[in-house]
């Protein structure tokens, strides 16, 4: 295997937007002072979302959600080869990997609505409890997501967090994406302003 280029720009700005709005939006979610700027993060995170699952299916080879969306038993099993010092390479996002994406990207959807509608002073307490809950849930992702990342990147002997970086990664030469897409990227910049926006009213 080479060093080749694997993640495209969309997909990793994508990835540090909504991971960066999460920390703003956890960080600020108990203070009344920060509420509009918890509000601009949630919004970010919701275009950033919505772009992604866009992405999965538009986007290049190793972000579509074809490539890494896999059953659970694929996912187990790449976990039991964690376990046994064995671990099964994947170019792209490995099965794990590919359902900590889905249960992020479908919670940031799910804890958006009645997080919006609790900024609009509408629904009442329960919103705010379930959009709290769900919040919650996610941050549990997040850190199960962590784990594997580093756990991961020991196995494979590959530092994933700075793949997500510089988009290179460890495969075979005819596995490497073409280019960067910045037209793309920059689309999902402009979506992501136009969601904080738009939450933040």
């Amino acid at each position: 295997m080479e060093r080749i280029l694997v993640w495209d720009l969309p997909t990793r700005l994508g990835h540090w937007l909504l991971a960066g709005s999460f920390v703003v939006a956890w960080l600020t979610g108990d203070s009344e002072e920060w509420r509009l700027v918890h509000a601009l993060a949630g919004g970010t995170m919701v275009a950033v979302a919505l772009f992604r699952l866009v992405w999965g299916f538009a986007g290049t080879t190793h972000a579509r959600f074809g490539q890494f969306v896999r059953g659970l038993p694929a996912a187990l099993a790449y976990l039991k080869s964690l376990l046994e010092h064995a671990p099964q390479h994947f170019t792209g996002h490995n099965p794990a990997g590919g359902w900590a994406i889905v249960l992020l990207l479908s919670l940031t959807l799910i804890t958006a609505v009645p997080g919006w509608l609790t900024y609009q002073d509408i629904g009442g307490e329960w919103l705010e409890e379930l959009h709290e809950g769900t919040a919650t849930v996610m941050l549990g992702v997040v850190l199960i997501h962590l784990a594997g990342v580093v756990v991961g990147s020991l196995a494979h002997r590959e530092n994933l967090a700075r793949a997500m970086v510089t988009g290179i990664k460890l495969g075979e030469t005819n596995e490497a994406i073409a280019g960067v897409k910045p037209l793309a990227a920059a689309a999902l910049i402009a979506c992501a302003a136009f969601g904080a926006w738009l939450f933040s009213r």
